[in-house]
């Protein structure tokens, strides 16, 4: 009876500790500070912030092109593990280049594809027709059927300089009418996972991650100057380096595109080897840089225009190669120092076109004129 007590005395004492200790002075405390007023008083700014100059040119360049960039489905069918067939989605960007309803994007956006759907940013939906492709250059114009479309402007990207500035409208990671900003990187030559090259490519760190392939790369007025086609990155997102097709590389094969489905490559009909300093000075050349033509292609477009390939065997090495033909500086008033640049420089122009080519024939220099021909014809 004794031990009850006691441990009920405890008890009691230990209730009354708390109450006084935690309970009651922490209502007390709270009391001290805590309190609900009628109204309560906050800081806020006088009106909306006027936009600076360089939020406006944002803006503006938003929302002159917003409608005209589309958001790409394309469905193809693939294998699954028992070798039945599966249809898989994938997502990109694409914009519109007349009211015709064409639009341009990349090869690789719908490539193989069995459907293709175009939604505009009004987010209706419409099926879209195949109308050419170059995979070479990875491009590719589709086509719908829709009212009141707006074409945008294609600018000029033959002499963009590093540090201008640049805007990306696309649909990264399926979030449709996204804009990123940033500045033009580099100018380099580029290759894509498939083995393709993009010559001229314009590196930006302007952000663009996957479904913005296809999308418009713009400059400070809104105009296009190139096609956003992949990124540099070890976790398949945007790092600060991405590349685009410059739109120069784009206007060169639309006209092909568009008449043909497919581009006629434009090739001058040679075959060349690259020449050093050491290789002029050995064969006694006229320049100490430029392509010596080994062979003009029979009936190709430099052998029509009066372009000769080499007449005498020698060896570079272990190679033998035929001497003795024209050698190539310049075309267009444009140095020739490579096979890249002649690739470059072929890229500029589509089959039909005519060529200044500057040659030494021996000592002298000549001017020759050539109508490119058709890659394919002349191998």
């Amino acid at each position: 009876m004794r031990f009850f007590r006691t441990l009920i005395f405890a008890a009691i004492l230990v209730a009354a500790f708390f109450c006084f200790t935690t309970y009651r002075s922490g209502r007390l405390h709270s009391a001290d500070w805590l309190s609900h007023p009628q109204r309560v008083e906050i800081t806020e700014a006088a009106g909306s912030e006027s936009f600076d100059a360089e939020e406006q040119n944002n803006i503006s360049v938003y929302r002159k092109n917003i409608a005209s960039v589309v958001n790409i489905t394309s469905r193809v069918m693939t294998y699954d593990f028992f070798y039945g067939l599966v249809p898989q989605e994938g997502q990109g960007s694409g914009f519109v280049i007349d009211k015709e309803g064409r639009i341009l994007t990349n090869y690789h956006v719908i490539a193989d594809a069995r459907q293709v759907e175009v939604t505009l940013h009004d987010r209706k939906k419409y099926k879209a027709t195949i109308v050419g492709t170059d995979k070479s250059h990875d491009l590719a114009i589709v086509q719908i059927k829709a009212p009141h479309l707006q074409p945008m402007t294609l600018g000029d990207s033959t002499n963009l300089q590093v540090g201008q500035k640049v805007y990306a409208i696309g649909n990264p990671f399926g979030l449709a009418g996204t804009l990123t900003r940033g500045i033009v990187s580099s100018i380099r030559q580029v290759q894509e996972p498939d083995g393709l090259v993009i010559d001229e490519a314009i590196q930006t760190d302007a952000a663009i991650n996957p479904g913005n392939s296809g999308g418009p790369l713009l400059n400070y007025h809104g105009q296009v100057i190139g096609i956003n086609t992949m990124i540099a990155s070890s976790v398949g997102q945007s790092a600060g380096i991405g590349f685009a097709i410059p739109i120069h590389t784009a206007k060169a094969v639309l006209n092909d595109l568009l008449t043909l489905g497919r581009v006629r490559r434009p090739a001058l009909g040679v075959r060349t080897i690259p020449i050093d300093s050491e290789i002029a000075d050995e064969l006694s050349l006229a320049a100490e840089y430029g392509l010596l033509i080994v062979q003009a292609v029979p009936g190709g477009s430099a052998d029509r225009a009066g372009l000769r390939g080499g007449t005498e065997r020698a060896y570079l090495g272990n190679t033998p190669i035929m001497i003795g033909g024209d050698l190539i500086v310049a075309i267009d008033g444009e140095k020739v120092d490579s096979q890249q640049i002649l690739a470059q420089v072929m890229n500029r122009h589509r089959a039909g076109d005519t060529v200044k080519v500057t040659i030494f024939r021996g000592k002298k220099k000549l001017e020759v004129s050539v109508e490119l021909g058709e890659a394919r014809d002349q191998v």
